[in-house]
């Protein structure tokens, strides 16, 4: 398979910056206030990838009373967090200013996350305004509507663009879309199986870390300048 002249389409957290540690730890902390222990671990086992819908249920069956204060509270510590603490994933960068296809940001993410987050970063003018949020579409991943309002966006043919995803539900709404899903995986995830779980999902190819995801871009004739 070759993709030319199409649309890469990247997830954000976990793909484009390194915020799901700093969004779990602050998930933890927050959550303490309200009397529900969790460690940051099994913050990101429970919620990295869902969305918020999923997220609200699971902490209503935890006990959660009042998950618009509890949203609150988090938010004002997640986005302290990330003014402290968040980069880029290592080489990425690099690799979103070699690309010569169109390109998009399609995150389960609010819009104000996203600005709070990758906003923040050198990475934000390589995509902006071309950003988009669950918040866009109808439903969120795994299905395929944020995907589908990519391609209406830049008028991108389905089978001539990627999806760049480090969660299953990214694989999914990608392969609903009809769109070549890659799965990525961070070289510092603590999670196990992450590849196997990528490649289950139906991730055409699973790249750990910039420089392997380069190469699997490469490999599908994904045109690159310097190259």
């Amino acid at each position: 398979m070759t993709i030319r002249d199409g649309l890469v389409i990247f997830d954000c957290d976990g793909v484009l910056i390194d915020s799901e540690s700093i969004a779990c730890g602050a998930i933890a902390y927050t959550l303490m206030d309200f009397g529900i222990s969790m460690t940051p671990r099994e913050a990101l086992d429970a919620f990295v990838g869902k969305s918020e819908s999923d997220v609200r249920q699971y902490l209503r069956a935890r006990g959660l009373e009042d998950y618009d204060k509890y949203v609150t509270s988090w938010r004002k510590n997640l986005y302290a967090a990330f003014a402290k603490d968040l980069e880029t994933i290592s080489g990425i960068e690099a690799l979103i200013e070699q690309l010569e296809t169109p390109k998009c940001v399609a995150s389960n993410s609010s819009h104000e996350r996203l600005e709070r987050s990758l906003g923040t970063t050198s990475i934000w003018p390589h995509f902006s305004p071309h950003v988009y949020s669950a918040e866009d579409v109808e439903r969120p991943k795994p299905a395929p509507d944020l995907v589908q309002h990519c391609l209406s966006s830049f008028n991108a043919r389905p089978e001539s663009s990627i999806m760049i995803d480090d969660s299953a539900s990214g694989v999914t709404a990608a392969l609903a879309a009809g769109v070549t899903p890659i799965g990525f995986v961070d070289p510092n995830d603590p999670r196990p199986n992450r590849q196997q779980i990528l490649r289950e999902a139906g991730a055409e190819i699973v790249a750990t870390g910039a420089e392997d995801l380069l190469r699997a871009l490469k490999s599908l004739s994904v045109p690159f300048r310097n190259s």
